[in-house]
């Protein structure tokens, strides 16, 4: 079922429901939302017919989703609320990459999130993060949307930049440009440095964070802080890499995870 929920400030969010059971909500990335990222529309799929209402849906400016400025990241989680109240009141969160760092400020202020699922939050421990919002800030204010993107990509290999502008998704990419900022700021929030946001200590749902077997130098290190600041928290290594994973091992992770 495709369906619109109406956020705190009255931004529309689309999503889509599907399967018949406990619920879990995904949260994307930078640049995913539903119509562009078909393999977490796979992993909920799957989840379906493990037994579990899987929520997918567009963040706020991205796919079908509205936006209303200006951008706040406690409006993101509201967006989750809302999400929430879709699910019957209550859901386990899944988070991909930035997408993990907002279902953390989620968890740590909704009662309704019960479990969570955390793939390679990208937090800087070295960094406050307030170089990456506004290098990006600067770029989208001059109407660079295409440096905003590689500024945003700068510390991945540069042949992910590459690919993904010669790849027939650039436009959509530049399309949503403006989003990165976002997710930017959902980061910048919680990069304090080696100390992670005390209100995170608060969230005593289980929680696991997974890596990928090959995994990039700066997730470890934030796996291991999120394991230790969260009082119910644990990480697992997965047959994954490139911070990506195969739709039916991310599936059969949170399954074995959601039902333990």
């Amino acid at each position: 079922m495709t369906g619109f929920s109406t956020s705190a400030d009255g931004t529309r969010i689309a999503f889509q429901r599907e399967g018949n059971g406990p619920a879990i909500i995904l949260v994307g990335s930078a640049n995913q939302f539903r119509a562009f990222d078909t393999g977490t529309a796979e992993v909920a799929r799957m989840l379906a017919e493990n037994g579990f209402t899987a929520i997918t849906f567009d963040r706020r400016g991205r796919g079908e989703s509205m936006d209303t400025l200006p951008f706040d990241v406690d409006r993101e989680v509201d967006d989750i609320r809302a999400l929430l109240d879709v699910a019957g009141g209550s859901a386990a969160l899944y988070g991909s990459s930035s997408g993990a760092v907002l279902c953390l400020w989620a968890a740590a202020v909704l009662p309704g999130a019960t479990r969570l699922v955390l793939w390679e939050p990208p937090l800087d421990l070295e960094s406050d993060g307030s170089e990456n919002l506004a290098g990006l800030e600067e770029r989208l204010a001059a109407g660079d949307r295409e440096g905003a993107v590689a500024f945003f990509m700068r510390d991945m290999p540069r042949q992910w930049f590459e690919g993904a502008k010669n790849s027939p998704a650039w436009p959509t990419l530049l399309s949503i440009a403006h989003t990165l900022a976002y997710d930017a700021a959902v980061l910048e929030k919680a990069e304090r440095g080696a100390t992670l946001p005390g209100e995170w200590g608060s969230i005593a749902v289980p929680t696991i964070v997974l890596l990928g077997e090959e995994t990039q130098p700066i997730f470890p290190p934030a796996a291991d802080a999120i394991v230790g600041a969260l009082p119910n928290a644990s990480q697992r290594r997965i047959d994954a890499r490139n911070h990506g994973w195969a739709p039916e091992v991310m599936a059969r992770e949170i399954t074995e995870f959601l039902t333990a």
